[in-house]
């Protein structure tokens, strides 16, 4: 099957196609196609169901690049899994939601259905848990949403919380005083930070208390009013921290959980609190649960086939019964 395209401005079509034609070779790739350039004319030419996708992917691209959306290479990537995954998606939808903040160049939008979904779920609940694996976007882009809101006014502090936990060390093990041992594990939540403001911003609303980042421990007792609550890699809270945490929400709030639930470092016998929020908390009003796969990553490509990977290897001992070990 052949199909033949035809874009209005060729300077938008240049922008479209990428530097010598490299977007275009990432479409061939994906769906198995060839693509003709004369100009402004594309003729697709395959499968007809690859032909059909790939046509689809360009014109929405084209669609894109028209409304003056920055396409990179990964933007078509993306583009094309969101595709492939249902081809009635609107790429507009997805790629033109901008959530209020700059990062460097790049705007901060949803790569994904699912990070769309998860961006509608945080603007339309006070609590959203957001689980998944790593690399797909879920702290960052709650980090986003946080940052836009205390733009806007919509609240008045950002508070960030993590567990101190990771496989094989314990805090009584670090060196230094107890602000020393927590930062290491607060260090991604700095960065998601640092990505989105100015250093020397962020050093003032740290000051000011504006912004606050701490482990969960330090949360007991309090109640958040007017706050965005962010709590990360809640895989490693127990039951009585999750418990805890939840029950921190005050007036005007919001609270974004983010974790893997594949990535549990707790000791063996100890179960997840966010393992059990999971079961127990579905179907309550102004609780939204937003699930990721590995489709959804947008890290490096190779952050996917790894995920891969290990699902299948996870899969594979369940089948036989061979106990997964950690570390």
């Amino acid at each position: 099957m052949q199909k033949e395209l035809i874009f209005e401005d060729n300077a938008l079509a240049l922008s479209l196609y990428g530097e010598r034609g490299a977007n275009l070779k990432i479409l061939e790739e994906a769906f198995a196609v060839s693509i003709d350039v004369r100009g402004n004319h594309l003729v697709i030419d395959g499968n007809d169901i690859d032909v059909e996708l790939a046509a689809r992917t360009l014109s929405q691209l084209y669609d894109l690049v028209a409304r003056g959306y920055p396409l990179g290479s990964t933007d078509v990537e993306f583009a094309i899994d969101i595709i492939s995954a249902n081809s009635s998606a609107r790429l507009a939808d997805i790629f033109l939601d901008k959530l209020s903040v700059k990062s460097g160049k790049r705007l901060i939008t949803p790569k994904s259905l699912a990070q769309k979904q998860y961006v509608e779920a945080i603007r339309n609940n006070d609590i959203v848990f957001g689980i998944g694996p790593a690399g797909t976007g879920k702290t960052y882009l709650a980090m986003a949403m946080a940052v836009s809101a205390l733009i806007k006014e919509e609240v008045s502090r950002i508070v960030l919380v993590r567990p101190a936990v990771e496989a094989g060390e314990r805090l009584g093990f670090l060196p230094g005083d107890l602000e020393e041992k927590v930062n290491p594990y607060l260090r991604p939540l700095y960065d998601a930070l640092y990505d989105m403001l100015s250093f020397e911003r962020v050093g003032r609303l740290l000051e000011r208390g504006v912004i606050e980042v701490a482990p969960i421990a330090f949360m007991r007792g309090r109640t958040l009013n007017e706050a965005f609550i962010i709590l990360d890699e809640a895989q490693n809270t127990t039951s009585e921290q999750m418990k805890m945490f939840l029950t921190r929400l005050g007036f005007n709030s919001k609270a974004v959980v983010t974790g893997d639930i594949t990535q549990i470092d707790l000791p063996e016998k100890q179960a997840s609190g966010l393992v059990e929020a999971k079961k127990i908390l579905q179907g309550i009003p102004g609780i939204a649960f937003a699930m990721f796969s590995k489709r959804d990553v947008v890290r490096h490509k190779l952050v996917r086939r790894i995920i891969q990977a290990y699902e299948e290897l996870e899969t594979k001992k369940r089948g036989t019964g061979d106990p997964i070990r950690k570390g």
